[in-house]
């Protein structure tokens, strides 16, 4: 059966272009690059049509936006030109630098505003800002051989490092490395200053703790339960740390004799256990009290949410460029998408926040819809 004719995009199937605009000054420093050379087709206006692709359903394609070139409200809003697929093509894969996203995501970064806070932890006594890290696979199309990552494998895919404040509930840097690339070398080369890191086991390294220690950062990591450990000290526990499940909390020596020397910085051993009978060990080199240190390692599972609001609702696993370049500006640009709804709302994004938008963008919410929509956001 003959495949359907699909019809072509009309101006009224893009609407919300008031948005866009709004955040045009973030991109203006794509366009004095030098790689543009005689270009007409600059990287701030592939980004600007990638930001429409995230929130405009019907642009599901790198030839749908090559079509948005041609509406005169698109190029309006814009600046493009009407652009052939071939050179939006070859700009987006191999031309423009993803890393020229760097500076534009730190720019949105720094005007976040912090959430409203947990009441039950003290945060100016914290010894930093709070940063959960962790990696998620994102996988890749067949074509893409440069993607893979086992000898006679078919599975293609890259990993995405994310460090992830607490405080804003949004990123704070990203890597892209190899499918099988090191978590743990991937903290260690964005290791700053004055931060408090929520590690899971995937990163038990006692050089890497020691690593956090020396850079004057905190950490509270889990342990695998088979951890070699000499207890120091039995610290005492208050009433309010057995009401948080806390059944042991030591000053300890880390490691065997085969790790001797990895980690020496001052650390506690504090064992968590549910009502199940289940424990959580966690490891920190913080003086906090031992229910805090449980209360914030819980904060760990904010980076798993937004993973799943990143590939699974904002839909960052559809590729509109097979190279490793295209791949990782289109993941820049998805992270930028994120940032942009936090910083229009003042709060993380949320599925109904992100629906709206996209009803706003199609033509089917109208403005004051949308700003009445954000206006509550703020209320609460």
């Amino acid at each position: 059966m003959a495949r359907k004719h699909k019809e072509a995009l009309k101006p009224k199937d893009i609407k919300g272009l008031k948005y866009l605009r709004a955040f045009w000054d973030v991109l203006e420093p794509l366009r004095d690059i030098t790689v543009h050379g005689n270009r007409e087709f600059f990287m701030d206006q592939y980004v600007a049509l990638l930001l429409l692709h995230f929130f405009n359903p019907v642009l599901n394609s790198l030839r749908a936006l090559q079509e948005a070139t041609g509406l005169g409200n698109v190029q309006e809003a814009v600046g493009v030109k009407r652009t052939s697929l071939g050179s939006m093509s070859e700009s987006a894969g191999h031309v423009f630098d993803p890393e020229l996203m760097v500076p534009i995501l730190e720019s949105v970064i720094n005007q976040l505003p912090d959430l409203p806070r947990d009441g039950r932890v003290n945060w100016d006594l914290l010894p930093g800002r709070v940063r959960a890290m962790d990696g998620s696979f994102l996988r890749c199309l067949p074509k893409m051989t440069w993607a893979v990552f086992r000898t006679q494998s078919r599975n293609r895919g890259v990993k995405l490092h994310l460090q992830f404040d607490i405080q804003t509930g949004a990123p704070a840097s990203a890597d892209i490395t190899v499918a099988l690339g090191s978590e743990k070398k991937a903290l260690r080369n964005r290791l700053q200053q004055g931060m408090l890191y929520l590690i899971d086991r995937g990163y038990t390294d006692y050089r890497l703790f020691q690593a956090i220690h020396d850079s004057l950062s905190c950490f509270v990591a889990r342990l695998k339960s088979n951890s070699t450990h000499e207890v120091l000290v039995d610290r005492p526990l208050m009433q309010s740390d057995r009401q948080a499940g806390v059944v042991a909390d030591q000053e300890v020596r880390m490691g065997s004799a085969y790790t001797e020397g990895h980690l020496t910085a001052p650390v506690r051993r504090i064992v968590i256990r549910d009502e199940e009978g289940n424990e959580v060990i966690l490891l920190t080199n913080t003086n906090l009290p031992a229910e805090i240190v449980a209360l914030l390692y819980r904060y760990r599972w904010q980076v798993e949410l937004f993973f799943r609001w990143f590939k699974c609702i904002l839909g960052c696993t559809h590729w509109l460029s097979t190279t490793q370049t295209g791949l990782t500006l289109q993941v820049y640009v998805a992270l930028l998408a994120s940032l942009l709804i936090s910083l229009l709302t003042g709060r993380k994004p949320t599925r109904r926040t992100y629906r709206m938008i996209c009803l706003y963008f199609q033509g089917w919410a109208s403005a004051e819809e949308l700003a009445a929509h954000i206006a509550s956001l703020k209320k609460r």
